[in-house]
């Protein structure tokens, strides 16, 4: 007994795959047997397992179980569930040792994959390449585990509501706020949720539909937006919060129909933070505006720039003991008061919870933020053996000259117009480019210095550059 995977489907940060073609039930069925044998030679012996609103994901789960209890650990279903709240059972419950989520997370219908936790830990990178290599071997232990099921979302929603306990009733009576689930699994947690919120809710889009009839469940671009854009304006209300497909990731907008990107969110967030936490260390990835990196500091905080990846930024979390982190995705840890992994509707609120505490709108909060003038994430195709090698090329000319730059995750120059960054994607065959500067011209200057670098390493950036 052994099973190889597709070669393209053990990434980086989790295992992904489009059903039919690249992942089936074979693979879950290794994953299960995998990641059992080494969470037994761990001494650890109990999975929680989640799924989200893919049409494929309860078959997929269902050859998970098997696979786990085949080589000998306890089962918990959670059954259909956003992410956060399997990354909650497995936090919250002593006696379980790790989790693993069945979810296709943001991308199209027809892909599917598995989000891990081992330990309290998350499990990425070599972790999951062990899991290919185990597979290959077929060296799995054998064993017969037990599979039973766990009602948890009360529990997760009393959790939740946790930060709104301690606030004035009076300072939160007004709301009124617009959320939309995008037809992702967080829906019935959700309808839940604003049940039991103080204020007015308008919820868009909370039944789960795998096929995602309305718009795709990405808040990190903007026509994804849309739709709580009009509700906002049409109900007048303060402002309206979105969520990816397993709600993980969260977007948002004012009341003015303005979007808030991952890296504002966290100014507004780090503000709250510092008020009670002075000099703490928040952390947020490469990919965040100058803008949140001094508001940080100005705000008595220490700004820690880091690696792109919700693993690689939790991981990060753990080493320096940081109460917040986030990154350009939507992806917001709160390890304040909270477990310190990602889940968008407790940010939504302690977006809430902010606003009140800071005493001002959220409206007002995006108001007060500099204008800087930005270039969306560009994203590029380039072999898959060129990538890293390019951004080594930029990196040593850069070192070469007297350009200040930080290579924490790529490559980021900063100049007196602003910042500009080139890094490869661990998880696509592409560059990532992005820039900001407080000038049109200053902007058209870093993105001739991209294009400068790109060519001297024989690529260009081509049409194909998006969100």
């Amino acid at each position: 007994m052994s099973h190889m995977f597709d070669p393209t489907v053990l990434r980086e940060y989790d295992i992904r795959g489009i059903i039919g073609e690249t992942l089936g039930p074979d693979d879950a069925r290794a994953i299960g047997r995998s990641f059992a044998t080494l969470l037994r030679q761990a001494g650890g012996k109990t999975v929680a397992v989640g799924y989200d609103g893919r049409v494929s994901s309860p078959m997929l789960e269902h050859a998970l179980v098997e696979g786990l209890t085949a080589s000998g650990c306890d089962v918990v279903r959670i059954g259909m569930s956003a992410t956060p709240m399997l990354y909650y059972a497995e936090a919250s419950t002593e006696q379980v040792d790790g989790g693993i989520q069945i979810t296709g997370s943001h991308n199209p219908a027809n892909y599917n994959g598995f989000k891990m936790v081992f330990q309290g830990r998350p499990f990425f990178g070599e972790d999951i390449q062990t899991i290919g290599r185990l597979s290959a071997a077929g060296d799995w232990l054998d064993g017969t585990g037990e599979v039973t099921s766990r009602e948890i979302m009360d529990e997760y929603i009393d959790r939740l509501l946790a930060p709104l306990r301690e606030i004035d009733p009076d300072h939160l009576a007004g709301l009124r706020v617009g959320w939309d689930a995008g037809n992702g699994a967080a829906g019935p947690a959700l309808e839940k949720l604003a049940a039991l919120l103080p204020g007015e809710h308008h919820l868009l889009f909370t039944e789960v539909d795998g096929n995602f009839p309305n718009h795709h469940p990405d808040p990190t671009v903007e026509a994804n937006l849309a739709d709580l854009k009009t509700l906002v304006a049409e109900k007048n209300l303060d402002f309206g919060v979105a969520f990816d497909g397993d709600g993980d990731r969260i977007g948002a907008i004012d009341g003015e129909g303005r979007v808030i990107w991952g890296d504002q969110l966290l100014m507004i967030y780090a503000e709250d933070l510092l008020a009670r936490l002075p000099n703490a260390t928040v952390i947020a990835d490469v990919k965040a505006s100058r803008a949140l990196f001094d508001h940080v500091a100005s705000h008595g905080g220490k700004p820690i720039m880091w690696k792109t990846g919700h693993s690689l930024i939790k991981s990060k979390m753990k080493e320096t003991g940081s109460p917040l982190a986030g990154e350009m995705s939507g992806h917001v840890f709160f390890a304040d008061e909270y477990y310190g992994f990602d889940d968008a509707l407790y940010a939504g609120v302690r977006l809430i919870a902010a606003a009140a505490r800071l005493g001002k709108s959220v409206t007002e909060l995006r108001s007060a933020m500099p204008a800087m003038i930005n270039t969306p994430e560009m994203r590029f195709q380039v072999d898959e053996n060129r990538k890293f090698a390019a951004i080594a090329e930029v990196a040593a000319r850069i070192a070469a000259s007297d350009a200040v730059a930080d290579t924490t995750d790529g490559v980021r120059v900063t100049t007196d117009d602003g910042w500009w960054l080139l890094r490869a994607s661990n998880t696509q065959d592409v560059l990532v480019a992005r820039a900001e500067s407080d000038s049109e011209d200053g902007l058209a200057r870093l993105m001739a210095q991209i294009d400068e670098q790109l060519a001297l390493s024989g690529l260009e950036r081509g049409e194909n550059a998006a969100h």
